[in-house]
């Protein structure tokens, strides 16, 4: 009696999915020895008692594993390692799944591979591609391109500098309602990546409230950068409340002490460091992410110290506790 309810037990276990407590299972329910030695110094009302809250304590931990969330993945954007990446992109795609990342973010500078090519590589080592940066210059012409590489989100990093002005955010805006139309119907998503240009005024107004207002919202997201909008004077954490479901990505990189803000987009507003080791409250920023469903969170840094490989390091250090 006993031993068919250890078979039982048994196949239900090998059901399970691997992990710590299916082995530990497996071990236990394979052992007769062990389990006869408790069952048979109890009588048999006592052992179908014992049998039972066995199956159920595994069946409800079977439940608590499928219904626990996992924790978020965490990218990079791979313009952080582009003195890497130029030289061997495999290697450095390898380097980036041994830290722990699960994601990639392309830019410019990889598409110099073949899509398909390209696609297969990040694969390859264990990564997703879910995202990826294109130039406004040129972004049409590159539409096929991302939908073979096999991205959701297609994210125009900045605008050219003939479009920071007033009538250019109008003009860019106009543009993105054409281009996320498109975009829309090819299964993807439009975004745009914040700097801290957008956040100079003109008159009553921002760029970047320009492009709020006049993108259609079911048409563009945008691409949070954290950094780049602290060093603008604005809060992340407010900000992505405020845009709500607009936000559907996050750019992670922190920002040092003791430097004046700037909206211009030049060397002297280049402060950054490792995420976690900055001024930037994460773990607020983490917490209104995840109210809004952000699924999507990319460290980079633009220039160091410390050397790239050691930045993604440090920030996924750092930040993979909060996420």
């Amino acid at each position: 009696m006993a031993q068919s309810k250890i078979g039982q037990m048994t196949r239900f276990v090998e059901r399970l999915p691997l992990s710590g407590f299916r082995a530990i299972f497996q071990l236990i329910s394979r052992s007769w020895i062990f389990w006869n030695s408790i069952l048979s110094g109890i009588d048999m009302i006592t052992r179908r008692q014992f049998i039972q809250s066995s199956f159920g304590a595994l069946a409800a931990a079977a439940n608590a594993r499928a219904i626990t969330p996992r924790s978020q993945p965490l990218g990079v954007q791979l313009y952080t390692v582009r003195s890497l990446t130029q030289r061997d992109l495999p290697r450095v795609l390898a380097g980036i799944r041994r830290i722990g990342y699960e994601e990639v973010e392309t830019y410019w500078d990889v598409y110099s591979h073949p899509a398909t090519e390209l696609k297969r590589m990040i694969e390859d080592h264990g990564l997703r591609v879910p995202s990826g940066h294109f130039d406004y210059d040129g972004l049409e012409g590159k539409l096929d391109y991302a939908a073979t590489l096999g991205v959701q989100f297609i994210v125009c990093p900045m605008l050219p500098p003939q479009l920071r002005t007033l009538d250019g955010f109008k003009r860019a805006a106009d543009q993105f309602n054409k281009w996320g139309a498109q975009i829309e119907r090819m299964g993807m998503q439009l975004g745009f990546h914040t700097h801290n240009y957008e956040f100079a005024r003109y008159g009553g107004t921002t760029g970047f409230d320009i492009l709020v207002k006049e993108t259609d919202p079911n048409l563009m997201c945008f691409e949070i950068d954290c950094y780049w909008v602290t060093e603008a004077g604005r809060d992340p954490v407010k900000m992505i409340e405020t845009l709500g479901r607009r936000v559907r990505l996050l750019h992670m990189k922190d920002r040092k002490r003791g430097f004046p803000l700037s909206q211009t987009l030049n060397a002297q507003a280049e402060h950054f460091t490792p995420v976690g080791t900055g001024t930037i409250d994460w773990k607020a920023v983490i917490a209104a992410a995840k109210r809004d469903g952000i699924r999507h969170y990319f460290v980079e840094q633009d220039s160091g110290p410390p050397a790239p490989m050691e930045c993604l390091r440090i920030s996924y250090r750092n930040l993979r506790p909060l996420i």
